[in-house]
This record gives C-alpha cells, sequence and structure tokens, in this order.
C-alpha cells in the first residue's frame, strides 16, 4: 500500500505536503477533505480525531497528523539528501528548526485573519480588530523571512528542502489576505514566493486543489475516496 495523503481545500496548508511528496517522488495517494462542507465525514475522527488536515495514512495502516511530524516523515524516506539531511546532522536541525519555526510561529499569525473570514456572527469592529492582530504578527513574520532570504537563495541556504515545501502553501496566505504588497514591502520573500508557485509541483498541487484532473510529475497514483477507504477505516 502506498501512503495516502489527506489534504483539505480551499487554501489548506496540507498545500506543502502535497508539493513535498511530488519533490520526493515516490508513490502516494490523495484524500480530499472540503474543509467547508460540514459536517465533515464522521469516518474522518477515526484518522484525527481533532478534525484537521493534512493526515498522512502509512503504509503500516497507522495515521499520522500534524505537518512537522508529516514531513519529517517524509524526509526519512530520502535520507542524506537536500529533502531529507541524516538525523543529528546539522543539516537536519537547520530543517528542524525551521520547519518548527514555520509551523507555529509564522502559521499561527495568520489565525485571528482567518478567524474574521470564517466567523459570519462577529461584526465589523470585532472583524477589523482580528484583522488588524493578524497584519501585525504577519508582517514580523514576512519582516524575518525576507531578511534571511535576502542572503540565501532558499530557506536553509543554496538547496530546496521540505521547509520551501510548506512555505509555498503558507506563504500565499499573504495574498490571499490582501495584507499589503508583498512585492514592495518584502521583495526577496516575494521573489521566493513566486519561483515556488511556479515549480512544477506547486502548479501541480493548485489544479488538485482546484479538482482538475492532472498528472503529476512525482509518484501519484490518484485520488481514494472515502468509501472506498470505509472498511480499512471502520476496522481502524
Amino acid at each position: 500500500m502506498q501512503p495516502i495523503l489527506f489534504y483539505g481545500v480551499p487554501q489548506g496548508c496540507s498545500f506543502g505536503s502535497i508539493v513535498a511528496l511530488e519533490w520526493l517522488g515516490q508513490p502516494y495517494r490523495l484524500c480530499r477533505v472540503e474543509m467547508l462542507e460540514q459536517p465533515w465525514n464522521p469516518l474522518f475522527e477515526r484518522i484525527n480525531p481533532l478534525y484537521q488536515t493534512p493526515a498522512l495514512l502509512l503504509e503500516n495502516g497507522e495515521f499520522l497528523s500534524e505537518s512537522l511530524a508529516i514531513l519529517l516523515n517524509l524526509a526519512a524516506r530520502s535520507v542524506d539528501t537536500p529533502l531529507g539531511p541524516r538525523q543529528g546532522s546539522d543539516e537536519f536541525d537547520a530543517l528542524n528548526q525551521m520547519l518548527s519555526y514555520l509551523v507555529t510561529d509564522f502559521f499561527s499569525a495568520f489565525n485571528p485573519l482567518w478567524l474574521a473570514y470564517e466567523k459570519a456572527e462577529l461584526d465589523e469592529p470585532q472583524r477589523e480588530l482580528l484583522r488588524s492582530l493578524g497584519a501585525e504578527q504577519v508582517v514580523a513574520g514576512c519582516r524575518y523571512l525576507d531578511r534571511l532570504l535576502s542572503e540565501r537563495d532558499w530557506l536553509l541556504g543554496q538547496r530546496r528542502s521540505l521547509a520551501d515545501a510548506y512555505l509555498s502553501g503558507v506563504g500565499r496566505w499573504v495574498d490571499y489576505h490582501q495584507l499589503f504588497d508583498l512585492r514592495h514591502d518584502y521583495p526577496h520573500l516575494a521573489r521566493h514566493l513566486a519561483r515556488l508557485a511556479n515549480d512544477p509541483a506547486a502548479r501541480f498541487a493548485h489544479a488538485i486543489e482546484q479538482g482538475m484532473t492532472v498528472e503529476g510529475a512525482g509518484g501519484f497514483l490518484g485520488h481514494v475516496g472515502f468509501q472506498q477507504l470505509r472498511e480499512g477505516l471502520c476496522a481502524a
């Protein structure tokens, strides 16, 4: 059995895990989760009781959730390469540190913005307060990443890593929330995000999110649905 990634749309951070799988080039399948359709399929509780994506069904039938854990699992599948540096090496520590920053500080900076976007019961002053708080936190993250990328080609140096794959999904939220002109205020980060967006793996992930039938350059073997997985999930 190949691993199955459960990815969320629209605008899920699981986008980065799809990019990572494409870069890895090993066989995998996808299962689509429409995050705005409520309630979610009850079978998903057996995958992640927190009802969050991404999640990864491993070859041994176990489930792995949280982007950091999933990306480090993928890194271990490509040991001693830029995508999967050897654990205990300086390169592994740098990857772990950057991923930890991205999935905590940078990701959470957008939380107030998503609340303002999703909570219909908020009045306009509450919405504006959340947008102001979110923008302030996102600015701090963009400033940090822009400074890093002023001195290097990729987040960790001269070669791409799974940290860049994750950023390809979360970094696009700046434009999605229309916070500011990224090209004017943070040109190095804007350049990097544009480069990532034009990567074949990111174009593939975008097409997948749009529901298009597309072939990847990696090991994508197609989608599976919850009904196809029902027997195994109910037995779990």
